[in-house]
């Protein structure tokens, strides 16, 4: 083996140690990350390393660590096995991304937080509060047009409970079902998946467009505020069920 060829194997077998073994903190330095976003706390490689903790948009995540597949990158993609803090945390989840050329694909996905995190700074009309928290449950997600590909998972919302000049209403726990429809995100409740006598479907479409489609009945498990509530909505049928639903873009976006 002659001198050239040693220098050039000599050369490739630094750049993949130093691949290997550069840090994330020097990485993050480099990227251009919007001015919306904070780090701190940048320690380990690209490869493996946890951030102690990320604010975006006034909203903060504690204690993010990653895992990068190396192996992932010669088929062209790059899965982060990701970890948001731990089951004792406010805010905490996990999940498998899949960055392709194609969009992002996501499984095993979990993610919990208080409704107040999700608001973040946002006011509500009416002077609207809500409490309670989410629990999120995706088994396999795939992007596509306009929304999805695929999509199975669901939402928890636990303990919700709103708030505004028009009353008080402790609504329970709500669980919904997460599908995807011709690339269109679908929400669906009935009654055994809530207390509150409501069924019906909510369906994402493109420009950030909802077709609600439901209805619902008075219930024991209602509290007062919604029964009186519930005339507003029209005429009920004949099995005592008032209509509810709207087409047009998502209120506020």
């Amino acid at each position: 083996m002659n001198l050239t060829k040693k220098i050039i194997i000599g050369v490739c077998i630094y750049l993949v140690f130093l691949l290997a073994l550069l840090p994330a903190s020097v990485v993050i330095k480099l990227a251009p990350l919007p001015n919306n976003i904070n780090l701190s706390g940048v320690s380990g490689s690209i490869w493996s390393g946890s951030i102690e903790s990320v604010t975006i948009q006034n909203r903060q995540l504690e204690q993010v660590q990653w895992q990068l597949s190396p192996w992932a990158l010669l088929l062209g993609q790059a899965e982060i096995d990701l970890v948001i803090g731990n089951r004792g945390s406010a805010v905490n989840g996990k999940g498998l991304f899949i960055f392709t050329m194609s969009g992002i694909d996501a499984e095993g996905l979990r993610f919990e937080a208080p409704i107040s995190f999700l608001l973040g700074n946002n006011r509500l009309p009416f002077s609207t509060k809500i409490g309670g928290d989410i629990s999120l449950f995706i088994d396999r997600l795939e992007q596509g047009a306009p929304w999805c590909e695929q999509l199975n998972g669901k939402l928890f919302i636990n303990s919700v409970g709103v708030k505004n000049q028009f009353g008080d209403y402790p609504l329970g726990d709500i669980e919904l079902g997460l599908s995807c429809v011709d690339g269109n995100v679908k929400v669906k409740s009935d009654e055994t998946m809530n207390q509150l006598g409501f069924s019906g479907t909510l369906v994402l479409q493109a420009e950030k467009v909802v077709q609600l489609s439901a209805k619902i009945k008075e219930t024991a498990s209602q509290p007062e505020d919604l029964k009186k509530a519930l005339a507003f909505l029209g005429k009920k049928d004949s099995q005592g069920y008032y209509p509810i639903s709207y087409q047009g873009r998502i209120p506020g976006l």
